[in-house]
């Protein structure tokens, strides 16, 4: 990797609700991927470029990202100046009840509608957040007084917008092939299994799937796989049970599709959040 490009991933060993990324890049490129956490950023300098869900994205020092679970994007820098930013990671399964507490009705299919945002109030949350993960003294009561103030501010943002510009209309059979995906970890996947699964032709499911999800569904799978792959580093899991459990053929293998999505190697993820322990 450039000695320009860096990566710093951290999260608090009491409020491990939040995992945050401190980055700058000037030549990385992020492969398509999607996180199962919703995604709140700052871009602090230079300007940011991705695609998500089919729409290109600017985001200039300044704006607030946010990104919801699921929603496949890549990433790259939009100028000849040095890119920085911040980012939160927060999962659905914590925001969801303070969000329901804050008057989202069926608050586990929130999502939110603008992807970059020119939002003082919202950046000031997301840096208020930043700090209290941050700092080690910080108490179980300020921390989540916090996190709740954000999701009311959420909450706020989205009064008076259609209930169908909120949440993506669920669709049962694409949701059965990600089921099976999800139970064949694993395993080699043909089209001819997944279309059969859901009883449609490949090409009508190829479609259908990427529509959905945005992303084909061996983009799908490979995200799926490297996502669980993160959570097991997270933990301490030796590399080579990683590598073992989660399907790739080596390390070698595991160490080119992971570094594109996080911007490390695994080794270097790992050791982010085993440092201090």
């Amino acid at each position: 990797m450039s000695v320009e490009n860096h990566f710093q991933f951290a999260k608090s060993e009491s409020h491990d609700d939040i995992i945050l990324l401190e980055a700058s890049m000037r030549d990385f490129t992020f492969c398509k991927h999607a996180h199962e956490e919703f995604s709140f950023g700052i871009t602090l300098a230079g300007r940011q470029d991705f695609f998500s869900l089919g729409t290109h994205h600017k985001s200039h020092a300044g704006n607030v990202m946010a990104i919801n679970p699921g929603d496949a994007h890549d990433g790259h820098v939009g100028t000849s100046d040095t890119l920085r930013y911040k980012m939160l990671y927060v999962h659905p399964d914590t925001l969801a009840p303070m969000l329901q507490q804050a008057g989202i009705h069926n608050a586990a299919d929130f999502r939110i509608k603008e992807t970059v945002q020119d939002n003082p109030v919202m950046q000031q949350h997301i840096l208020r957040l930043f700090k209290l993960v941050e700092d080690p003294a910080t108490t179980s009561i300020a921390y989540y007084s916090a996190l709740y103030e954000f999701a009311v501010l959420l909450a706020k943002q989205e009064e008076g917008i259609e209930q169908g510009a909120i949440y993506r209309r669920r669709d049962s059979a694409l949701e059965r092939a990600r089921e099976y995906l999800h139970a064949h970890l694993s395993q080699e996947l043909s089209l001819d299994d997944l279309s059969a699964e859901v009883h449609m032709s490949k090409f009508h499911f190829l479609r259908r799937f990427k529509e959905y999800f945005g992303m084909t569904p061996h983009q799908y799978w490979l995200n799926y796989r490297i996502n669980r792959a993160k959570d097991a580093l997270e933990a301490g899991t030796p590399l080579a049970d990683i590598v073992f459990d989660y399907g790739f053929n080596d390390l070698s293998h595991f160490n080119r599709r992971f570094k594109p999505a996080y911007g490390k190697t695994p080794y270097q993820f790992q050791r982010d959040f085993l440092q201090g322990r």
